[in-house]
């Protein structure tokens, strides 16, 4: 771990500058509003350890993958989020010399991501080579009102020295990703333009023709007067930018204000995108910085209102839970149901920003209680409309009559992931699939949805299931042969117990479905069954003959599920066994060895346990997690948050605790070594689960129909005073907030809310708030 980042209840500090930790704090200041996205790089010049990043919503590239073993049903490519052409730059030249920190003595150097009010500000002074000393203060964002656009404020002081100083802002289309799989680069230009103070460059994907124009307009000023500078115009291949010198006196500022657009060929036509980039940059610009500022700080704080969650008696776990939440937010806002949510979001190239059943394991139930029900619903959608190519993903592997096989790594709804146990064998993500229609339906109420979407996606779902089983008369059961589990330090078993039950139990909730849509909406069933040849006595005979008879392995004698067959035969030990320095194994042992041992990257059968807890009584969940825990390294970043919320269901409060650290401070702390390539931002969804789930104890228990009921069995850590969060459900918003004495929820909606709170009903009234006493209730 790396402990740098300063502690702070609302801002993520880094005080001096670490050089060597630069990376790692590239991506946890990381920038972002939906539609692009920034790295925390510099404006200026900077030679030394960087990883340059700006991406834009929903451009990709085909990146054709590479193997040294071609399988049938391979995919032909691993689709790459792309870094985009750098907007921010902006060079500073003090006549023979370059500001470059690589280069030069720095002090009082600061960078601050201000999450409340969603800037990145840093400040230094740098000393050059010639002992002139020049004093900096950058602040940006990415606007979230203006979501094509991003604002810089750079400001300049020569401290000992007057000098005539060229600022060059730019931007510069030709870069490349660092992850690419040939070293290709992947833009070819259009066109660019260049005139007083304004650039413009258009640059087209290769393969794919997405055209992305960006733009930039620069205004400065001294002593607070703006200047009427002159400005020598360059172009580059794939270069633009403004060069302007200015004779700049000891002791005075001079502010660069430069203002900038990213806009794709997803929402503009490409014959006019530099026509409407002109267009964007003139209406910001007419705005201004300081009100652009004034907006973005106005919009977070309509953010935080809903989404906060107050920690108070530690700062670590308050910055951890707020950096989680505050990245959630800039990487989706639900507006454009064409996207959807890549592991490292907009902070990084690596797992090539695409879709993973990350988002609707994890990330699901923090949009349905947090945001508007339509941000989760298109979350679902998403799915939904790229449901022909997952029939075509399982048609490239053998499977038949509508049978669909979800991807485990997509952009388009096309398995792109290159990696062969996980392409054909980590199927259970069409498992969590079925779960997420389950959860918002759940959740919302929103039974319409299941028969406008929801049970086609389940059907084929389904049929993809009943397949991909086979009958063992060995055992007179189904079982599954050749698969991974999330476990993904276990490759190629049979019968891992998570993807068997997640497959039965898909089979069943699919028929539960099937009833429900017919007695709802008749028709539309009729035009549905018709549609997708769906056969429903044979196909709902055989589900029901799978699901009653899948082969889940266990131990009766210690009363354990199985994580797969054979796994008694591993030499089972406690991760406090590994030696001192050989963690992450993932980057210490050989493959084989991860292989053969039994030590776990995440949860799996906890996984299970955590999605259908209801189906288990406590005393198993003790025994399972008794088993496991010890043995699981938490070299996922999606593994910590199940086992908090586990250990808080058992009252294990110090390991859920640990647990809960883990997972809130893994980029912060840097856990696992990987923070440099950016954040993992699906597994930030599970901070947040570990909190509202974990010591909120938040349950949603299905009734008769639509109705469902909030279940809170809150808590607070032993380290606490207070811990307190708000969760949207059907209309209605509720705030809890529990103490070590007792616990209040305040109902803000004007109809009176009835609950179970801590085992007992309890209706609060409109507009009204209740306390107990957890001495009383317990």
């Amino acid at each position: 771990m790396k402990k740098y980042i300063v502690q702070d209840s609302w801002n993520i500090v880094e005080e001096g500058f670490h050089r060597d930790f630069n990376e790692i704090t590239e991506s946890v200041m990381s920038l972002g509003n939906g539609r692009l996205g920034q790295r925390g790089n510099f404006e200026e010049k900077f030679t030394g350890k960087t990883l340059q990043g700006n991406y834009v919503a929903g451009v990709y590239y085909p990146d054709k993958t590479r193997v040294g073993w071609w399988k049938n049903g391979y995919p032909e490519y691993f689709a790459k989020v792309l870094n985009a052409a750098n907007w921010i730059g902006i060079d500073i030249d003090i006549e023979y010399e370059s500001l470059d920190l690589n280069h030069c003595d720095v002090r009082d150097f600061r960078r601050v991501l201000n999450m409340q009010e969603g800037y990145l500000e840093r400040s230094f002074v740098a000393v050059l080579k010639s002992g002139r000393e020049i004093q900096v203060n950058a602040k940006r964002f990415c606007s979230i009102v203006d979501d094509e656009a991003g604002a810089i404020r750079y400001a300049i002081k020569p401290l000992n020295f007057e000098a005539k100083i060229t600022i060059t802002p730019y931007i510069n289309g030709d870069i490349r990703n660092r992850d690419a799989n040939y070293d290709e680069t992947f833009w070819d230009e259009v066109r660019k333009e260049t005139g007083y103070g304004e650039a413009y460059i258009e640059l087209r994907t290769r393969k794919t023709g997405f055209h992305v124009a960006t733009g930039m307009c620069v205004e400065i000023e001294q002593d607070g007067v703006k200047v009427d500078y002159q400005s020598q115009p360059i172009k580059y291949e794939k270069y633009v930018a403004n060069r302007i010198t200015l004779d700049c006196r000891k002791g005075q500022e001079t502010v660069v204000y430069k203002y900038a657009v990213n806009l794709s060929s997803l929402n503009y036509d490409s014959d006019t995108i530099i026509k409407d980039a002109h267009q964007y940059i003139q209406r910001i610009t007419r705005k201004g910085y300081e009100k652009m500022l004034f907006e973005q700080k106005q919009a977070w704080a309509d953010k935080w209102k809903t989404n906060d969650i107050i920690i108070e008696g530690d700062i670590a776990a308050q910055q951890g839970i707020r950096f989680n939440i505050f990245q959630l937010n800039q990487t989706y806002t639900g507006e454009d149901e064409r996207l959807n949510i890549g592991p490292k979001g907009f902070t990084g190239e690596k797992y090539g920003g695409s879709t993973y059943w990350d988002t609707e394991a994890y990330c699901l139930p923090f949009y349905l209680a947090t945001a508007d029900q339509k941000v989760a619903k298109n979350l679902l959608v998403y799915r939904y409309k790229q449901l022909g190519k997952a029939i075509e993903n399982a048609q490239k592997l053998g499977f038949r009559a509508g049978a669909a096989l979800y991807p485990m790594v997509t952009m388009t709804g096309e398995e792109c992931h290159n990696e062969w146990e996980i392409t054909f064998e980590e199927i259970h993500r069409n498992g969590a699939i079925a779960y997420a229609i389950y959860d918002y339906v759940r959740y919302t109420g929103d039974e319409q949805y299941l028969v406008d979407y929801g049970l086609e996606v389940l059907i084929a779902i389904s049929r993809f299931w009943s397949q991909r089983v086979n009958y063992s008369k060995a055992k007179d059961q189904y079982v599954m042969l050749g698969v991974t589990g999330p476990n993904e330090y276990e490759n190629n078993v049979n019968n891992n117990w998570y993807t068997n039950y997640i497959a039965a139990w898909t089979l069943r909730y699919t028929t539960e479905a099937v009833a429900k849509v017919k007695a709802i909406n008749p028709s539309a069933y009729a035009d549905l069954i018709d549609r997708i040849h769906f056969r429903e006595e044979k196909e709902l005979a055989t589900a029901r003959q799978i699901m009653e008879k899948m082969y889940l392995p266990k131990d009766d004698a210690m009363g354990v599920f199985l994580q797969q067959e054979g796994f008694l035969d591993k030499d089972l030990m406690p991760v406090s066994d590994i030696p001192k320095g050989q963690r992450p194994i993932n980057q210490n042992w050989s493959w084989d060895r991860i292989l053969r041992s039994c030590f776990i990257k995440q949860a799996d059968v906890l996984q299970g346990l955590y999605f259908f807890e209801d189906e288990f009584d406590t005393e198993t969940l003790k025994r399972n997690f008794d088993f496991y825990e010890p043995m699981t390294v938490h070299e996922s970043s999606l593994s910590p948050c199940v086992h908090s919320i586990q250990a808080s269901k058992l009252g294990m409060k110090e390991k859920a605790y640990e647990m809960y650290l883990r997972t809130a401070r893994l980029d912060l702390d840097d856990y696992n070594n990987d923070t440099e390539d950016g954040c993992h931002i699906t597994s930030m969804a599970g901070t947040w689960l570990a909190v509202v789930k974990g010591f909120g104890g938040l349950r949603i228990e299905t009734g008769k129909g639509t109705e469902s009921r909030v279940i809170l069995n809150p808590y607070c850590p032993d380290n606490w005073q207070s811990l307190s969060f708000k969760i949207r459900f059907r209309g209605v918003l509720l705030q809890v907030t529990t103490t070590q004495q007792d616990v209040t929820v305040h109902n803000f909606s004007g109809e009176p809310f009835t609950i179970q709170l801590l085992g007992k009903e309890v209706t609060i009234k409109a507009e009204s708030h209740k306390t107990v006493s957890t001495k009383v209730m317990a």
